[in-house]
């Protein structure tokens, strides 16, 4: 079964109202995951839903008029957005004549042979031309837009979901994912084919689905193990224009299709932000993380004494993921390779482990009892008892009363008590609250017909924010 999230890419010249549309989608849906800066703007990628359907959209720079710096990378990036993209969306702005960077955008678009859809936009604007005057750029699925009024937003999204698969995002499989991340020149192709030199037995080796993921299929000690190699992500400012554009996407792609993630660093160039960043992407994403120092062998200054002064300062700067292990490696001399993959297995069987509610509840009220919750006055948090409830991650949920008054250091302090009572190396956990007295309004509300009190309460703060 396919897992990779199908990806919609916008495209068009500067001022279309890309940006627009593309945060008008993205407020209906889900909250941005990443933002990468370009070279002319913010790149910006985020994971949309509608109705079962999930996929990548992403927002691309304006297109330059012909005389600009940048004339020799527009082929590049609508090429590349193109190439990466299952369906396309060419922005139009609906006030103005298609002009010969309007053509050159559609004929590029359509010569991928990909679905592609126009969309007018700015159609509540004065001065909006007909369908008619674009029918020229030979898009034959066009629909007109307001980004500012949410015109045909719902339209555009029910033309998108016709052109690509429903993918679940944890289809069942019997295989551990493991996806090597980090910035370009930190080792990871060479990882990836040390690693596939060690394996017992090469189950399959598999085309990635874009030109620069690696992949392989091996197999360890019983287990089916795939590799994912990525492109490596550079840091703000430094992206290219053109193909670079989409190393991000990609890298979150894979991110998210794995289920346990090597984030490799050079061992020359440590505690940079851009990994930390990478870090928090994998953390947010609930998957599996170890930290991999590489290059070891050509380590600058490395003495006996090297590896014990260096740890400590790695887990100062990565102390926000404090569960993530630590390695150092070297695909030169092969040292501590093998480990990896026993790493990854051991990490993916306490993802999976299952726990008791009888258990889970005498360690929470024992955290209870050793330290209550602080609240506000007569409105003190009142936690009853937990579940588990998921896995990949393992999601715990609390269900009590005033739970909105819980501190985040308490729920730090809830998720200690977790990992002391059940050993989560490797990966995050992930904590949810639930309000008794809210379950039951709503289910009250829900059966008269009128929405939940969080949605309708913050309709009503729209409504007042939009009427002054």
């Amino acid at each position: 079964m396919a897992t990779k999230l199908p990806t919609v890419a916008i495209i068009g010249r500067a001022n279309a109202g890309k940006s627009s549309l593309f945060n008008r989608i993205m407020r209906a849906q889900q909250a941005i995951v990443a933002r990468e800066a370009g070279t002319t703007r913010d790149n910006v990628i985020g994971k949309a839903r509608h109705g079962q359907h999930t996929f990548w959209l992403v927002d691309t720079a304006g297109l330059k008029p012909a005389e600009d710096e940048f004339e020799a990378t527009i082929q590049e990036q609508i090429a590349e957005a193109a190439d990466a993209a299952d369906v396309i969306l060419v922005a139009a702005d609906s006030t103005e004549y298609p002009n010969d960077e309007d053509r050159r955008v559609a004929k590029t678009a359509l010569k991928s042979r990909k679905p592609v859809i126009l969309l007018l936009n700015k159609t509540d604007l004065r001065g909006s031309l007909p369908d008619g005057e674009f029918r020229r750029l030979g898009i034959k699925t066009i629909i007109r837009t307001s980004a500012e009024h949410n015109t045909g937003i719902h339209e555009l999204l029910d033309a998108v979901c016709t052109e690509i698969p429903i993918i679940h995002d944890k289809p069942a499989s019997d295989i551990v994912k493991v996806a090597l991340i980090g910035r370009p020149n930190v080792g990871k192709s060479s990882l990836f084919n040390t690693l596939a030199g060690k394996q017992q037995a090469i189950v399959a080796n598999v085309a990635g689905t874009t030109r620069d993921l690696g992949r392989i299929t091996l197999g360890y000690h019983g287990h089916k193990i795939e590799l994912i190699d990525t492109a490596g992500i550079r840091r703000q400012g430094k992206q290219a224009v053109g193909i670079e554009k989409f190393s991000v996407l990609r890298s979150l792609q894979a991110i998210e299709e794995a289920d346990i993630c090597f984030l490799l660093m050079d061992v020359n160039e440590l505690n940079t932000q851009l990994d930390q960043r990478l870090a928090g992407l994998i953390n947010d994403a609930g998957k599996g993380l170890v930290l991999v120092v590489s290059k070891w062998d050509a380590a600058i200054g490395k003495d006996a004494y090297t590896r014990d002064a260096l740890a400590p300062q790695i887990a100062n700067t990565f102390d926000f993921v404090p569960w993530a292990p630590l390695i150092f490696t070297s695909s030169t001399t092969g040292q501590n390779v093998t480990k990896l993959f026993d790493l990854a297995l051991d990490i993916h069987a306490r993802r999976q482990q299952s726990t008791k509610t009888r258990i889970l509840n005498d360690m929470l009220q024992r955290a209870i009892q050793a330290h209550p919750p602080a609240g506000l006055k007569n409105s003190h948090p009142k936690l009853r008892y937990i579940v588990h409830t998921d896995t990949n991650p393992p999601w715990f949920v609390v269900y009590g009363s005033n739970l909105k008054f819980v501190h985040w250091s308490y729920k730090r302090y809830l998720e200690r008590q977790l990992r002391d009572a059940y050993n989560y190396t490797g990966t995050p956990i992930k904590l949810s609250f639930r309000d008794e007295k809210q379950i039951k309004s709503n289910r009250e509300r829900a059966a008269k017909g009128l929405e939940p009190v969080t949605k309708a309460y913050k309709r009503t703060k729209e409504t007042k924010r939009h009427s002054c």
